[in-house]
C-alpha cells in the first residue's frame, strides 16, 4: 500500500499540494484525477521518490524512501511517466534494463532475468517488436515497450503517468485490462488517467485533486455518487450499465 499524511508536495520550496492524507490499498488499483495543472504527476513523483516531498510522509508497505537503498528501492516500485525519451537501443534492450534492481554486481541476465523480460514482452504486446530500435516506433508502441520494462522491474507498486498515452481507443482498454490483471497478482497501481470514465470504469478508488488540496478520496462509486468529481470538472456524470458491467459516463451540463 501507499500511504500519504499531510504530504505538501512541489517544486522549489513551492507547494502545489499541502495536507494530502489518503492509503491506496494493497493490491487495488487507485486513480489520481483532478483538473490540469493541479499536481496530479507531482504527486505521482513524490510518492516514487523522485521529489522530496515538502512536508508530510510517503510510506510504500510500510517503507519510506530515505530509509531503503536505490536498488531496494527500485525492486519495491517503479514509474512510467508520461514521456521519456526514445534511446538508441532495441526494445529488448531497453524492457531488460527492468531487471538492473535484481541484478548482482556484475550485471549479467540469468536466465531467469531473460525469461522475466521475455514474459513482460509479451504481456505488453512487444514481444514482435522485440529486435526493433525504439525510436523508431510510434508513440503507443513505445509506450507500451516501457510499460514491459515497469513489468520485468517485478516491483510491488507501479506507479503509472497517464499509460494510456498515444494509444487508440481499443488499445486503451487492452493497456487497462492488462494493469487491472496486476491486481491478481497482489500489485498496488496507483495512476493518473484524465480520461474520468475511463479512470471511473476501471479503478477501485478515486484521490480527487484540486484547489491545492485532496478533495476527495474512496471506493470509485462512493466518489462518484458524492458529487465532487462534477464541482471539479464541471461536467455531469452518469452510471450506465453496458453488457452487465458498470461503466461511468461524463458530458457537459
Amino acid at each position: 500500500m501507499v500511504s500519504f499524511s499531510q504530504v505538501s508536495a512541489g517544486h522549489g520550496g513551492r507547494a502545489v499540494l499541502e495536507g494530502v492524507s489518503f492509503t491506496a490499498p494493497k493490491g487495488r488499483m487507485t486513480a489520481l484525477i483532478g483538473p490540469n495543472g493541479c499536481g496530479k504527476t507531482t504527486l505521482l513523483k513524490t510518492a516514487c521518490g523522485l521529489i522530496p516531498p515538502l512536508k508530510g510522509k510517503i510510506a510504500i508497505d510500510g517503507r519510506m524512501r530515505k530509509d531503503a537503498g536505490r536498488k531496494e528501492w527500485a525492486r519495491l516500485c517503479a514509474l512510467l511517466p508520461q514521456m521519456r525519451e526514445a534511446p538508441a537501443l532495441t526494445v529488448e534492450a531497453l524492457v531488460s534494463h527492468g531487471r538492473y534492481p535484481h541484478l548482482s554486481f556484475g550485471r549479467d541476465l540469468t536466465a531467469a532475468d531473460k525469461e522475466a523480460v521475455f514474459r513482460a514482452m509479451e504481456e505488453a504486446g512487444v514481444l514482435s517488436l522485440r529486435e526493433r530500435e525504439v525510436p523508431k516506433l510510434s508513440g503507443g508502441e513505445r509506450q507500451r515497450v516501457y510499460f514491459a520494462m515497469a513489468l520485468a522491474q517485478s516491483p510491488e507498486v507501479f506507479f503509472l503517468d497517464e499509460p494510456t498515452t498515444y494509444l487508440d481507443i481499443g488499445q486503451k482498454y487492452e493497456m487497462l485490462e492488462l494493469i487491472r490483471s496486476l491486481r491478481e497478482r497482489g500489485k498496488t497501481v496507483v495512476m493518473v488517467l484524465h480520461d474520468l470514465s475511463l479512470a471511473f470504469s476501471y479503478s477501485d478508488f478515486i484521490a480527487v485533486l484540486g484547489q491545492g488540496k485532496l478533495l476527495a478520496f474512496g471506493k470509485s462509486r462512493e466518489v462518484f455518487q458524492s458529487g465532487v468529481p462534477e464541482q471539479a470538472f464541471g461536467v455531469r456524470g452518469e452510471r450506465v450499465l453496458v453488457n452487465g458491467r458498470e461503466e461511468f459516463l461524463f458530458v457537459r451540463p
